[in-house]
């Protein structure tokens, strides 16, 4: 009975999640990566040809295009974007959505569906991993800091690769801790299969190489440390498992193979050659960019040539980083509390309550233990190795994006947030049912003995229940919005745009809701300085001028008092630049000094009347 009630809650939080996403993601218009990923994924399966987006694996992208295959569409491949240019993925997209006669609002919706598809499917096995671990408590907890999660239900219903990345780190510990437990060949070859697939979600998961490479040989340690301690025996261990370690290598060195062979099986090589040599001709590690262009030209070598360019460009893409504005100033640099602080921003403020709680607890539990020492620390990880895999995951990713100039969006360290569920929801389960091991002596022992079993339970578990109700209504309030979401210590959604935007708050995500303004109104000509994957010109015709900061007061200049701008342009036009970073008084908006926005497209596009 109790399995059937989980399996209820279960099936009722991933329905919830599927409405959220799928309703939620009806009327955005494309975000900035869609217009890259959405016509490069159904080129890979239309054509077989991949020279569209190769800074990004293919799984994704493909999982999108599958439903584009049976809505015959036109995919133009008469233009320079596609016969000549070079990686002219946003031109591409451009024309194949909004210039060669398809619905790209149907192209968009059609695309999302297999994306929310894999979220929900993501959920279940995430349920099914932690409760396997812990319990059904802790793994309907985890589960519902997944589904209320204002960045998952933000990211998850887009075609870019950020809800990938967090399924292949998920999948990829998952099978990992998987073998280590059980070490037999069918574990292992799962793990290869995980590795592989991951590998192909996203290039940050290159990462997963030296991860597994740690955890194996951590978990050979644990399993030998102690007073009979072998040296011989253990180096033997390790040995083996670093071959183990090595086999799940190749076998997801395998499957990326083929993917990739499929996916340049058009793809002429003398153009692949060509392409790969004038993007990698800045990249200062010469003797790898050299070794890529070989294999771009040798045919049997030329589908792992594609991947690891795709690998070298991420790599040249990171340490380039992007202009960002952040707390009131700009830059193309990062800031090393850039993601520590969105993190505590972004994420519902409960949720960061119970976490506390859950640290708390954690130091009150290990000043309680009587024993204190190496052997039960090490005990303990060996016994929790799915939590001491998250944390390892935490602190390498962490540290990794904390120190990297590429500062676009919280979504950019999502991949941990599973296994900050799991510690959390683990604790907090504990927690409201911690145990009490004093024997009573006297009646007023009796007492203490009696609140502690039913009375202090019950008053923790009605904390947690207000804390998560607190969750779900902050979630159903902001509907549909989740992109835009900030808590109340950054004064809410509504104030966001003052902390960062980009892909935080302003993606493009709000075109749509902009048509429906301009219709409410009767607005027959409206400037617009936008920032996104939608395209003005298509949605709106005539009734459209493109306009930048530079060409003045479109009011002045072409006699139009209606303007819209997106959040990121605003704010970069009013931030303080670094020093070093130069921007010119032209990109200042300055025509706009002393003037409030009468309205708001959805949260990210402010609207001006002149």
């Amino acid at each position: 009975m109790r399995q059937k009630i989980t399996k209820y809650f279960v099936a009722g939080i991933l329905g919830l999640m599927f409405i959220l996403l799928f309703s939620s993601a009806w009327n955005d218009s494309a975000v900035m990566d869609e217009l890259a990923h959405i016509p490069a994924g159904y080129s890979y399966l239309a054509q077989q040809d991949f020279r569209l987006n190769p800074e990004h694996p293919p799984l994704i992208k493909d999982l999108a295009a599958l439903p584009l295959l049976f809505l015959n569409l036109n995919f133009p491949t008469n233009i320079p974007a596609w016969t000549t240019e070079i990686n002219s993925q946003w031109d591409m997209g451009t024309a194949f959505l909004y210039e060669s006669g398809n619905d790209a609002n149907k192209i968009i919706r059609w695309a999302r569906l297999p994306i929310i598809l894999l979220t929900i499917l993501f959920g279940w096995m995430f349920f099914r991993w932690v409760s396997g671990l812990y319990g059904d408590k802790v793994g309907l907890l985890a589960l519902l800091f997944f589904a209320a999660s204002p960045t998952f239900l933000a990211h998850s219903k887009y075609v870019t690769t950020d809800l990938g990345a967090s399924f292949g780190f998920f999948i990829g510990i998952a099978a990992l801790v998987n073998f280590l437990h059980k070490n037999t060949t069918k574990s292992l070859i799962l793990c290869g299969v995980a590795l592989g697939i991951a590998e192909l979600l996203k290039f940050s998961l290159v990462l997963l190489a030296p991860i597994y490479i740690i955890l194996g040989g951590f978990w050979v340690f644990l399993n030998n440390y102690g007073h009979n301690f072998n040296w011989r025996k253990f180096i033997k261990e390790e040995f083996t498992m670093l071959w183990k370690i090595f086999l799940i290598g190749l076998i997801g060195f395998a499957i990326i193979w083929v993917v990739y062979i499929f996916h340049v099986w058009n793809y002429p090589i003398e153009k692949q050659v060509s392409d790969t040599g004038h993007i990698l001709s800045g990249f200062k590690v010469r003797f790898l960019a050299n070794f890529v262009i070989w294999l771009a030209g040798i045919p049997q070598l030329r589908a792992i040539g594609e991947y690891l360019f795709g690998v070298l460009m991420v790599l040249q893409r990171a340490a380039g980083g992007n202009n960002v504005y952040f707390l009131s100033m700009v830059a193309n640099k990062g800031w090393p509390y850039y993601f520590p602080l969105l993190y505590l921003l972004k994420e519902h403020l409960a949720f960061h309550i119970l976490t506390l709680i859950a640290i708390v607890f954690g130091i009150q539990n290990i000043r309680k233990s009587k024993e204190k020492n190496m052997k039960s620390f090490l005990s303990w990880l060996k016994e929790n190795f799915a939590i001491t895999a998250g944390l390892l995951l935490i602190i390498i990713y962490w540290a990794q994006a904390i120190t990297s100039p590429l500062n676009i969006g919280i979504r950019h360290v999502m991949p941990t947030f599973p296994f900050i569920y799991l510690m959390v929801s683990r604790q907090i389960v504990r927690w409201v049912k911690e145990p009490s091991d004093d024997e009573p002596q006297t009646f007023f022992d009796w007492l203490k003995k009696i609140y502690t079993l039913y009375f202090r339970p019950l008053k923790r578990g009605v904390l947690v229940i207000l804390l998560l109700a607190w969750m779900f209504l902050s979630t159903i309030i902001n509907f549909p919005n989740y992109l835009s979401y900030y808590n109340e210590l950054a004064g809410g959604t509504a104030n966001g745009y003052k902390i960062a935007v980009d892909s935080n708050y302003d993606w493009g995500q709000d075109l749509n809701r902009l048509g429906d303004f301009i219709a409410k109104n009767n607005i027959n000509k409206i400037a617009i300085d936008y920032f996104g994957a939608g395209n003005p010109r298509y949605s709106f015709g005539n009734k459209f001028v493109l306009w930048h900061s530079k060409y003045g007061s479109p009011l002045e200049k072409e006699n139009i008092n209606w303007v819209a701008i997106s959040a990121t342009f605003l704010q970069e036009s009013r931030a303080t630049p670094v020093k070093g970073f130069n921007r010119k008084f032209e990109d200042t908006l300055w025509w706009l000094a002393g003037k409030e926005p009468v309205a708001r497209a959805g949260t990210s596009i402010f609207i001006y009347k002149l």
